[in-house]
């Protein structure tokens, strides 16, 4: 896939694959799918689905997106081995525009201590990799992991047996964060000398944020001769995470003039495709967020406050209505209609009829006898909320709390397990969100902790939906799901997050943790499948 237009940047969105890997981030199907179908709507060009042989819900969440989604290029991600390459093609060969994207370090120090290979195995792996994918896909991308700490001799060979076998887009990743911008243009600078083909095939950036110089080394990358960027939303990944998307569209818009390079991004869809990420993978976007958090267009200073009011462009380099910030303006009343609400979910890109539109219109009906408006952002979040409620696993049923300083915090819940059985639990805290967070455990029989808890307002006001994300830790895999093999996988921990969203902040909480609950307990089960595998002859 190379762009026709020689400025032009393509867009490679690894949200769903590199994003997904960030601690605590566990998406189902239905929510990768709802995220895929957002960034095409925002006109990313590549969109990076996952890597199909992780897991069973890898594999099925990528072959959902290659089958359902139209418009960008669809990727899975392969290490270099034949088992990976044929899980990838298996679950994206449905696609429009299928991509193989397989990868294989060529620093020395992943080499020895990673693979405990040589440089010529790696030389014939990468080799034998393209070459496979090649044979079952017109567009492959091979990637030499940490070659920005490698030698650049031996990463120029190895892009040449890449190129040699079929590769169509050679992608430079600065894996772990550790260059520079002066260093990772002059290393794609001298890679275009010592392999002249480059030149006929799309060079791409990879850049981690460990340094805090992702986007920057990858504007670098891109004024070096590269014209894909690898990139995720909010600039979540591994780590410190990656090039942050919104920034690098943002930035290539806005400073056009001055840079020369284009993207097919529409940017009044960034603000709406953060939130949705934000809210489904339960990663808040911090406030001094740029162009995209919520102090990114705000001003305190009275100096700035003046010259706005006078003239925008004296403290704001971008209108805050071009990335779609405009989007808490009201939109229902508690007196609308099933059809307005649709007309309503239709502008913000949900199109929704039939048995969901009638839960969406109930759970509506369930908010706005509490708010006094429905805004855009409101919406967004119940539809959000509405995508992890699909999900086969724990579901809280009800709950009492008993409350007082005068007394600890007691609480009664009901949990319905994936068996479609009920259970019931009491317990006392320290606090109502406490009681009620033990009685879930007790209800379940499982010893889970709470990691992480956090409380956010949608929208500002008294009756503002509030937003609770948690993430549980579990003890050993098979402690959790009550295996019948003891002994595998000892004193590993397993976690997983949960969101929610009500008006009621306890009964989000309490709804959060019962939906992480069953996150962490499906990954214990799958750990336990792997390594089950693993042990057999």
């Amino acid at each position: 896939m190379t762009p026709e237009d020689p400025n032009r940047v393509l867009l490679f969105d690894t949200t769903l694959r590199d994003g997904e890997q960030s601690p605590g981030i566990s998406l189902n199907t239905a929510e990768k799918l709802e995220i895929a179908q957002q960034l095409t709507r925002l006109g990313v060009d590549i969109i990076e689905a996952g890597f199909p042989i992780a897991s069973p819900g890898d594999f099925d969440a990528v072959r959902t997106i290659a089958r359902e989604v139209e418009g960008p290029v669809i990727c899975g991600l392969a290490r270099a081995n034949a088992s990976d390459i044929d899980r990838a093609w298996e679950a994206i060969r449905d696609s429009e525009r299928p991509r193989i994207h397989t990868f294989l370090s060529t620093s020395d120090i992943h080499i020895e201590h990673q693979l405990q290979s040589t440089r010529e195995d790696v030389k014939g792996l990468a080799r034998a990799s393209v070459a496979q994918a090649k044979a079952l896909c017109d567009d492959v991308e091979y990637s030499p992991m940490d070659a920005t700490r490698s030698d650049i001799e031996f990463t120029a060979e190895v892009v040449q047996i890449a190129l040699d076998e079929g590769a169509t887009t050679i992608n430079i990743a600065d894996t772990v964060g550790y260059a520079t911008p002066d260093e990772y243009a002059a290393f794609l600078t001298r890679l275009y000398a010592l392999v002249p083909d480059l030149h006929g095939v799309v060079l791409s950036t990879h850049c981690h944020d460990d340094l805090g110089l992702a986007v920057a080394n990858s504007i670098a990358g891109v004024q070096a001769g590269a014209r894909q960027i690898e990139c995720a939303v909010n600039g979540i990944g591994e780590r410190a995470g990656n090039a942050a998307l919104e920034e690098l569209i943002m930035l290539l818009h806005t400073r056009r003039a001055h840079l020369g390079y284009t993207t097919g991004a529409v940017t009044t869809e960034i603000a709406r495709t953060s939130r949705l990420v934000s809210r489904l993978t339960g990663y808040a976007v911090q406030p001094n967020k740029a162009i995209v958090g919520r102090n990114a267009f705000a001003h305190e200073s009275g100096i700035h406050q003046d010259g706005v009011l006078k003239e925008r462009s004296t403290y704001e380099i971008m209108d805050a209505r071009s990335v779609g910030l405009d989007a808490n303006s009201l939109v229902l009343g508690k007196h609308s209609g099933r059809a307005a609400l649709r007309q309503a979910l239709e502008d913000l890109g949900y199109t929704i009829d039939g048995a969901q539109l009638k839960q969406a219109f109930e759970r509506f009906k369930e908010v706005a006898d509490r708010k006094k408006q429905v805004t855009a952002l409101d919406l967004e979040a119940l539809v959000t909320d509405e995508l992890r409620a699909d999900v086969q696993g724990y579901s809280l049923e009800w709950f009492e709390v008993e409350a007082s300083n005068r007394r600890p915090p007691h609480a009664t819940v009901a949990v319905r397990t994936p068996q479609d059985t009920v259970l019931e639990g009491s317990f006392t805290g320290d606090g109502p969100v406490d009681a009620i967070f033990r009685a879930i455990n007790s209800a379940t029989g499982i010893d889970a902790r709470l990691r992480e808890f956090r409380v956010d307002a949608v929208t500002g006001g008294q009756d503002a939906l509030g937003e609770v994300s948690v993430v549980v830790e579990l003890g050993a895999p098979e402690e959790a799901v009550k295996s019948d093999t003891p002994g595998v996988l000892t004193g590993a921990r397993v976690t997983g997050a949960g969101q929610a969203v009500a008006t009621d902040i306890i009964e989000a909480a309490a709804i959060a943790y019962v939906r992480a609950l069953g996150n962490a307990v499906n990954k214990a089960r799958a750990v336990l499948s792997e390594a089950e595998l693993a042990q057999t002859p």
